[in-house]
Protein backbone atom coordinates (compact mmCIF):
# COMPACT_ATOMS: atom_id res chain seq x y z
CA UNK A 1 0.00 0.00 0.00
CA UNK A 2 1.12 3.47 -0.89
CA UNK A 3 1.84 6.05 2.02
CA UNK A 4 -0.90 8.47 0.73
CA UNK A 5 -3.35 5.51 1.78
CA UNK A 6 -2.35 4.13 4.65
CA UNK A 7 -5.38 4.39 6.92
CA UNK A 8 -4.63 6.45 9.92
CA UNK A 9 -4.60 4.44 13.49
CA UNK A 10 -7.46 6.53 15.92
CA UNK A 11 -5.66 7.70 19.50
CA UNK A 12 -7.48 9.25 22.14
CA UNK A 13 -4.68 11.57 24.03
CA UNK A 14 -5.14 12.80 27.42
CA UNK A 15 -3.55 16.21 28.26
CA UNK A 16 -4.19 16.23 32.22
CA UNK A 17 -4.01 19.44 33.44
CA UNK A 18 -4.07 20.67 37.14
CA UNK A 19 -5.56 23.83 37.65
CA UNK A 20 -4.08 26.82 39.36
CA UNK A 21 -5.55 28.45 42.47
CA UNK A 22 -7.37 31.40 40.46
CA UNK A 23 -8.42 29.03 37.68
CA UNK A 24 -6.19 29.51 35.72
CA UNK A 25 -4.26 26.37 33.78
CA UNK A 26 -1.29 25.16 35.50
CA UNK A 27 1.12 22.07 34.96
CA UNK A 28 0.63 19.18 32.47
CA UNK A 29 0.97 15.42 33.13
CA UNK A 30 3.74 13.29 31.03
CA UNK A 31 4.52 10.01 30.97
CA UNK A 32 7.39 7.97 29.27
CA UNK A 33 6.67 5.11 26.90
CA UNK A 34 7.13 1.56 28.29
CA UNK A 35 10.34 -0.75 27.10
CA UNK A 36 9.03 -2.89 23.85
CA UNK A 37 6.89 -0.52 22.80
CA UNK A 38 7.83 2.22 19.85
CA UNK A 39 9.74 5.12 21.01
CA UNK A 40 10.63 3.72 24.60
CA UNK A 41 11.61 6.01 26.98
CA UNK A 42 10.19 8.83 25.05
CA UNK A 43 8.07 11.55 26.78
CA UNK A 44 4.45 12.00 26.05
CA UNK A 45 0.22 12.74 27.25
CA UNK A 46 -1.03 9.57 28.06
CA UNK A 47 -3.52 7.92 25.93
CA UNK A 48 -3.70 4.86 23.46
CA UNK A 49 -5.75 3.22 20.24
CA UNK A 50 -9.51 3.24 19.99
CA UNK A 51 -10.79 -0.18 20.27
CA UNK A 52 -13.84 -1.28 17.53
CA UNK A 53 -16.60 1.21 18.44
CA UNK A 54 -15.13 3.40 21.14
CA UNK A 55 -15.59 7.06 21.08
CA UNK A 56 -12.57 8.91 21.55
CA UNK A 57 -13.97 9.59 25.32
CA UNK A 58 -14.38 5.87 25.81
CA UNK A 59 -10.90 5.10 24.65
CA UNK A 60 -9.24 7.79 27.21
CA UNK A 61 -11.43 6.46 29.92
CA UNK A 62 -10.28 3.04 29.32
CA UNK A 63 -6.79 3.67 28.85
CA UNK A 64 -6.01 6.16 31.46
CA UNK A 65 -7.43 3.60 33.44
CA UNK A 66 -5.81 0.82 32.65
CA UNK A 67 -2.17 2.80 32.26
CA UNK A 68 -2.25 4.94 35.55
CA UNK A 69 -5.05 3.55 37.40
CA UNK A 70 -7.17 6.53 37.25
CA UNK A 71 -10.61 7.60 36.76
CA UNK A 72 -11.21 10.79 34.94
CA UNK A 73 -14.02 13.31 35.02
CA UNK A 74 -15.15 15.19 32.34
CA UNK A 75 -13.65 15.29 28.57
CA UNK A 76 -12.86 18.25 26.52
CA UNK A 77 -12.03 17.51 23.01
CA UNK A 78 -9.36 19.85 21.86
CA UNK A 79 -7.65 19.48 18.96
CA UNK A 80 -6.53 16.60 16.59
CA UNK A 81 -3.53 16.06 14.75
CA UNK A 82 -2.09 13.82 12.13
CA UNK A 83 1.89 12.06 12.87
CA UNK A 84 3.26 9.98 10.35
CA UNK A 85 5.63 8.02 12.66
CA UNK A 86 7.94 5.62 10.41
CA UNK A 87 5.59 2.58 12.05
CA UNK A 88 2.35 3.83 12.02
CA UNK A 89 0.61 7.07 10.88
CA UNK A 90 -1.52 8.29 13.47
CA UNK A 91 -4.40 10.49 14.38
CA UNK A 92 -4.16 11.67 17.83
CA UNK A 93 -7.23 13.38 19.65
CA UNK A 94 -5.75 15.58 22.55
CA UNK A 95 -8.08 15.74 24.95
CA UNK A 96 -8.11 18.13 27.97
CA UNK A 97 -9.09 16.24 31.26
CA UNK A 98 -8.78 18.88 34.78
CA UNK A 99 -10.34 16.40 37.38
CA UNK A 100 -9.61 12.61 37.91
CA UNK A 101 -10.04 10.38 40.99
CA UNK A 102 -7.22 7.92 42.14
CA UNK A 103 -3.93 7.52 43.06
CA UNK A 104 -1.61 7.51 39.97
CA UNK A 105 -0.11 3.70 39.17
CA UNK A 106 2.57 3.43 36.36
CA UNK A 107 0.94 0.14 35.28
CA UNK A 108 3.19 -0.14 32.22
CA UNK A 109 6.73 0.39 34.23
CA UNK A 110 6.40 4.03 32.59
CA UNK A 111 7.47 7.19 34.70
CA UNK A 112 5.09 10.41 35.18
CA UNK A 113 6.32 13.86 35.46
CA UNK A 114 4.50 16.94 35.55
CA UNK A 115 5.57 19.79 33.49
CA UNK A 116 5.14 23.51 32.59
CA UNK A 117 7.04 25.55 30.09
CA UNK A 118 9.40 24.43 29.12
CA UNK A 119 9.85 21.20 29.77
CA UNK A 120 12.50 19.46 30.81
CA UNK A 121 12.62 15.80 31.03
CA UNK A 122 13.41 14.38 27.45
CA UNK A 123 13.57 13.65 24.75
CA UNK A 124 10.02 14.34 24.32
CA UNK A 125 7.95 12.45 21.45
CA UNK A 126 7.98 13.93 18.37
CA UNK A 127 3.99 13.57 18.08
CA UNK A 128 3.47 15.64 21.81
CA UNK A 129 5.65 18.84 20.17
CA UNK A 130 2.81 20.21 18.65
CA UNK A 131 0.39 20.10 22.01
CA UNK A 132 3.57 22.14 23.88
CA UNK A 133 3.29 24.91 20.99
CA UNK A 134 -0.55 25.03 21.49
CA UNK A 135 0.20 25.72 25.40
CA UNK A 136 2.59 28.50 24.44
CA UNK A 137 0.62 30.15 22.01
CA UNK A 138 -2.41 29.69 24.91
CA UNK A 139 -0.53 31.07 27.72
CA UNK A 140 2.01 34.06 26.17
CA UNK A 141 4.99 31.91 26.60
CA UNK A 142 7.98 32.62 24.43
CA UNK A 143 10.95 30.31 23.84
CA UNK A 144 11.86 26.81 23.45
CA UNK A 145 9.10 24.72 24.66
CA UNK A 146 11.07 21.65 25.30
CA UNK A 147 14.81 20.27 25.44
CA UNK A 148 16.33 17.47 23.50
Amino acid sequence: MSEGLRTPVEVAVGVLIQRSADGTEGRFLLTSRPEGKPYAGYWEFPGGKLEAGETVEQALRRELHEELGITIGPVHAWKVEVFDYPHALVRLNFCKVYDWQGEFEMREGQQMAWSGLPVTVAPVLPGTVPVLRWFAAERGFTGDTHTD
